[in-house]
């Protein structure tokens, strides 16, 4: 086979006599080579003889027990240790003692790296190769191969069994949830809402059972696999490989687990104060809304909104701090997602921000609030909702209407509920009408004030009165201006008061009209009226 001029070393006991001392003898490797067979390491080189290099040295040394491990014919108790100063040769004996074939030598330096004597070394070396060869062919042997088909074989027929009982359990519980009467389930509810109702909960233990049957279906179905390759020789290394990887995932796993509770604590104890000033400033603001705290400059509709704004900054606040100790935060996952998430908000925060803030605007110059009567961009009606983005106008008609507040704070916002709120004054109504020169102006002035007070709508906190508006080429302009006890009655009242001037010129025999002459001064009667007396 011939001559391996190698630094064999054992693979446990020389490394931990190693490891004791201050530091590797000069030309020892600290990264050491193996000589292996079928995966399974067996000697240990951290020095080659001369110019030799130990990584070739362990694969050409690997091959060589490869091939004396397949050849039955070769006895383990051949490998022999015979000694040719200043080297330890270890070798095959021949099987009638004509002679040794040199595998590996050993000299003082290589026996060094070790804290051991030459000789010491090399027996051990001998009793090592002996001992893999022996555990190869047990592990080739028939009898193995029997015993690892039936072991096989007994852990599917386990693993089916218990596959069916674990498909039959799922069958029944997901039944169960299904023929579960909902009047069971009360659902979940904090303080006054509803976050979950029988329905929802219903689905989400559906959904968390199916979660957790092909969870552990899956983690089973994979720790099977190396459980039956290690059952068969040629798989042995493959199945350790992939148990060693479990391994790892999983203490690495809990290793993160333990190294985050300090921080999760932190985080927890951040979110706590966090939350806790949010409810102090949420009573703060309440307090101010409902009056209990006064300040001249804030008034107590602008409680909500700020308390809101508030509370948003304060939760950033708390997310900001404790960010720095959520686990993984300097990966570069956490680095990737928040440049994307910054180029979404970049590309959307244009029109975002223009509305964010004509709300804010709309807010605090107090333009109108939730409830009042107005006319925005031409949409009468009363406000439902007034957000950041949008303002939601309820028409007459019971038509919700959406407006941008970029819109809203562009247009004119006429309030009609203002008044009555702030300088405790009541909405004038006013309609137009126009009456012929033939008709005393004064008696048009009666009519129409009359008509007037017989509206049910109308106050008597101020009088009506009426207004000549313009003196046209064939007729007069007569504006009448009354005012309303309730603005939420203007469009029914502007009706009553319309239906009331017909009302009161029929009766008086007066047509609201608006004539136009054509006429030649041939002595026709004057259109002008006499003068009362």
């Amino acid at each position: 086979m011939g001559l391996l001029l190698a630094a064999p070393s054992p693979a446990a006991a020389p490394a931990a006599a190693v490891s004791a001392q201050d530091k590797l003898p000069e030309g020892c490797a600290t990264n050491p080579s193996w000589v292996t067979l079928e995966g399974r390491k067996v000697l240990e080189l951290r020095r080659a003889i001369r110019s030799q290099d130990a990584r070739v040295l362990a694969r050409k040394s690997s091959s060589v027990l490869r091939l004396v491990a397949e050849d039955s014919t070769i006895q383990p108790q051949q490998f022999v240790v015979v000694e040719d100063p200043p080297y330890s040769l270890v070798g095959l004996e021949s099987a009638h003692g004509a002679g040794m074939e040199s595998l590996l030598a050993v000299d003082d330096r290589m026996a060094a790296c070790f804290g051991k004597t030459r000789p010491q070394l090399a027996d051990l070396y001998r009793d090592k190769l002996r001992s893999a060869v022996v555990d190869y062919r047990n592990r080739h042997s028939v009898t193995s191969w029997l015993r690892g088909t039936a072991q096989a074989l007994l852990v599917l027929g386990i693993y089916v069994l218990w596959l069916r009982g674990q498909t039959h359990l799922e069958r029944k519980l997901l039944a169960y949830i299904q023929e579960r009467d909902p009047n069971q389930l009360s659902g979940v509810r904090l303080g006054g809402n509803t976050l979950l109702n029988a329905a929802q909960i219903t689905r989400i233990q559906q959904t968390t059972l199916d979660v957790i049957h092909w969870s552990v279906l899956v983690v089973i179905s994979y720790l099977l696999v190396p459980l039956l390759l290690s059952f068969f020789p040629p798989t042995t290394m493959l199945a350790a490989g992939l148990r060693s990887h479990i391994l790892s995932m999983v203490g690495g796993l809990f290793a993160s687990v333990v190294n985050a509770i300090p921080n999760l604590f932190t985080i927890l104890v951040i979110l706590v104060i966090t939350g806790l000033v949010m409810r102090f400033s949420r009573r703060c603001f309440v307090a101010l809304a409902r009056g209990r705290i006064r300040f001249a400059w804030f008034y107590p509709e602008w409680a909500e909104p700020t308390s809101r704004i508030a509370s948003v900054l304060i939760l950033i606040a708390g997310l900001a701090i404790s960010f720095p100790y959520i686990p993984g935060s300097d990966s570069k996952a956490f680095q990737g997602a928040g440049i994307f998430l910054g180029v979404l908000a970049a590309l959307g925060s244009s029109s975002v921000t223009t509305n964010v803030i004509s709300g804010l605007m709309l807010i605090y110059t107090r333009a109108f609030k939730e409830g009042d009567r107005v006319t925005i961009n031409g949409v009468v009606g009363l406000v439902q909702e007034r957000a950041l983005l949008v303002t939601r106008v309820r028409t007459p008609r019971n038509e919700l209407v959406s407006i941008p507040n970029a819109t809203v704070i562009s247009a004119s916002v006429t309030n009609y509920s203002f008044a009555r709120r702030e300088i405790r004054e009541p909405v004038a109504l006013s309609s137009t009408i126009t009456i012929g020169y033939d008709v005393p102006w004064r008696q048009v002035h009666e009519l129409m004030l009359a008509a007037a007070r017989s509206v049910p709508t109308i106050t008597g906190e101020r009088d009506p009165f009426v207004l000549q508006t313009s003196l046209n080429d064939f007729h007069i302009s007569y504006e009448i201006t009354a005012f309303l006890k309730n603005v939420s009655d203007y469009r029914a009242a502007l009706s009553d008061l319309l239906a009331a001037l017909q009302d009161q010129f029929a009766a008086a025999g007066v047509e609201i009209l608006s004539p136009g002459y054509q006429a030649i001064r041939n002595g026709n009667k004057s259109t002008v009226p006499p003068l009362p007396t």
